[in-house]
């Protein structure tokens, strides 16, 4: 019979549990206190999946603040600003955005389990500040942005993160009960209908149509019947084409890209200045820095259109990396999902996926006349820090997933 150490606690089961080595006794109590996870996850080695996000965004980043710098420092001259201003902002949120995505990726995601209830009311409740007098700025006829002083942010950015991680926690804890619609259905679809009433209170359309992106990957992931989630889909067209339809101003700014020449004086303003610009790149553009559309022709050149100064600047072979990227960048966010060990996991890394591509592809299409103009912006390459930190922060946690994963599959070649 073995021996026990003074000061031991006597193991609860005999055999070989008995004759465990000193560090596997240590690594069983950090497995108790929880600090097991922590440790694989800090050891284990990353896989292609966390080393092809981590790329992907890089060079995204980069190649926006390039544009950045390229798309906003004529204007600022002619005004007689100063050329680097948005570029040392837009780095700036650039390295803010970095610690978020550190802080996320080295928090366990199972964290979120915990705090995604609380953080999905205090983004609510941030969706309120938009309508102070004091504060709140209408911008393009959308009044959703709040201004401290210098610095103005977009709540509802904040409130996609927020929407992401209740949608997964919730349907990731209750995936056994995917077919009970009230434990599952509608308590997401009352969060999706409360962050699409908002958006639509403050004349948000395309965070609207982001949020819907969002939700709705996250129920089909988790397995919610095709049934339910066609009707509620039909239900929510018809009702966003009687909207449209019944304002005059929304109906034409909604159906312009369907006759861009008719309305390329007003409506299609933005469009067809930006069409003429991607006209001019040709194919391997005009040289980083000597685009024409930036002039004060592309309105927003530095934000909603900097796809049409890419475009011009870089010609067909820079759109086509640009969208390479987030071609890339959508394929290994959907293996980080396929690979994750938990329900959680696979929803949150799926949706992260769906809001960053959906919310490109809209953003894109916009710019080039194929969809309508809605004013969201083009994830990690436009200015604005509202929408590149949490974005980044989203990305850490889609790293987090990766390398758990990674960590998982290590621990289970050990104990094989």
């Amino acid at each position: 019979m073995a021996t026990i150490a003074h000061g031991t606690k006597a193991p609860r089961q005999s055999g070989e549990s008995v004759n465990l080595t000193p560090a596997q006794r240590r690594r069983a109590m950090l497995d108790r206190k929880g600090y097991g996870e922590k440790r694989r996850l800090a050891t284990a080695a990353p896989t292609k999946v966390f080393y092809g996000v981590m790329l992907c965004v890089t060079l995204l980043i980069a190649f926006g603040l390039m544009m950045v710098l390229s798309s906003s420092s004529i204007v600022a001259i002619t005004s007689g600003g100063d050329p680097w201003n948005m570029f040392k902002r837009q780095f700036l949120w650039a390295t803010f955005g970095f610690f978020a995505l550190l802080a996320m990726y080295r928090m366990p995601y199972h964290h979120w389990h915990r705090y995604a209830k609380p953080f999905l009311y205090v983004s609510f409740g941030l969706m309120v500040l938009p309508f102070m007098p004091a504060i709140g700025v209408t911008t393009n006829g959308a009044r959703a942005w709040v201004a401290f002083g210098a610095v103005r942010f977009q709540p509802s950015e904040v409130l996609k993160v927020a929407v992401l991680m209740f949608c997964a926690s919730l349907l990731g804890r209750r995936r056994a009960e995917v077919v009970d619609w009230r434990r599952t259905f509608k308590p997401v679809l009352i969060v999706w209908l409360g962050a699409v009433g908002a958006c639509l209170a403050q004349g948000d359309f395309g965070a609207a149509v982001v949020f819907t992106c969002i939700v709705f990957a996250t129920l089909f992931i988790a397995g919610t019947p095709i049934r339910w989630l066609t009707f509620v889909l039909s239900i929510s067209f018809v009702g966003a084409i009687t909207m449209i339809m019944s304002s005059s101003r929304m109906q034409n700014r909604m159906t312009a890209f369907l006759h861009l020449e008719e309305n390329k004086g007003h409506y299609a303003y933005q469009v067809w200045q930006s069409i003429l610009s991607i006209a001019n790149g040709g194919l391997t553009g005009t040289g980083a820095g000597q685009g024409t559309g930036k002039w004060g022709y592309v309105p927003l050149a530095h934000s909603d259109f900097i796809f049409a100064i890419i475009a011009e600047e870089f010609g067909i072979l820079g759109s086509v990396l640009v969208i390479g990227l987030f071609a890339t960048l959508c394929y290994f966010g959907l293996q980080a999902a396929v690979r994750s060990r938990d329900a959680f996991g696979a929803i949150l890394a799926g949706g992260t996926t769906a809001w960053l591509s959906a919310q490109a592809c809209i953003n894109i299409g916009g710019v080039v006349g194929f969809l309508p103009v809605t004013g969201l912006t083009l994830p990690f390459i436009s200015y604005g820090g509202s929408s590149l930190i949490p974005a980044m922060a989203a990305v850490g946690v889609l790293l987090s997933i990766a390398r758990t994963t990674a960590a998982r599959r290590q621990s289970s070649n050990e104990v094989e």
